[in-house]
């Protein structure tokens, strides 16, 4: 395992076993904070085979908090719990430690995703493809990496997060937990892989 995602890890494990449980906040509390924030809250159903004409509907739905960049388009999307929750998340984690990309074949932003811990494939690498299909756009499939912690924050977001490159909003300001990495992100140096 790469030094960067041992440290992160243990990061996580440490954290979370220090801090109490609690209950999860009501759906609609979560919702509320998105809009707060500047978000638009989707919720997303599960496909495999959306490459193909007739994709198959998986069980369940998640609610996904989307920002939009007026200037430029670009979105990022998270999901609504981990944008909501003051513990950290490997989610969180990945996006505020900025590790860099290194060398990813295929799709970039799936492979990006995979190097973190996380993965965002359906049926595994296959041509079939699959994502989080916004409920009311059968057109709209996002890639979102899903860390072993349930938390999210779309693949592509964070590929281009690893480059300094903001998509749809800076989480740094928006999510509830804070960026453990502050003094080195203020220098703007993310982590290197060994």
């Amino acid at each position: 395992m790469p030094k960067f995602l041992a440290a992160i890890a243990a990061l996580a494990v440490t954290l979370m076993m220090q801090m109490p449980s609690y209950a999860a906040p009501p759906p609609s509390k979560m919702a509320d904070y998105c809009v707060k924030k500047g978000g638009v809250v989707q919720t997303r159903i599960p496909e495999y085979g959306t490459n193909g004409a007739d994709p198959l509907v998986l069980s369940g739905q998640a609610d996904f908090c989307q920002f939009t960049r007026a200037k430029d388009g670009s979105q990022i999307n998270v999901l609504l719990s981990t944008l909501y929750t003051e513990k950290p998340t490997l989610a969180a984690l990945a996006y505020y430690a900025q590790v860099q990309m290194g060398d990813c074949q295929g799709n970039p932003a799936s492979c990006y995703c995979t190097l973190l811990g996380g993965s965002d494939l359906f049926g595994g690498v296959d041509a079939a493809g699959g994502g989080w299909v916004l409920e009311s756009d059968p057109n709209d499939v996002l890639e979102a990496c899903i860390f072993p912690d349930m938390s999210s924050i779309d693949s592509w977001g964070l590929a281009y997060h690893s480059a300094n490159i903001i998509r749809g909003k800076n989480l740094a300001k928006v999510l509830r937990y804070a960026d453990p990495y502050a003094a080195r992100s203020k220098q703007h140096k993310p982590f290197r892989q060994s």
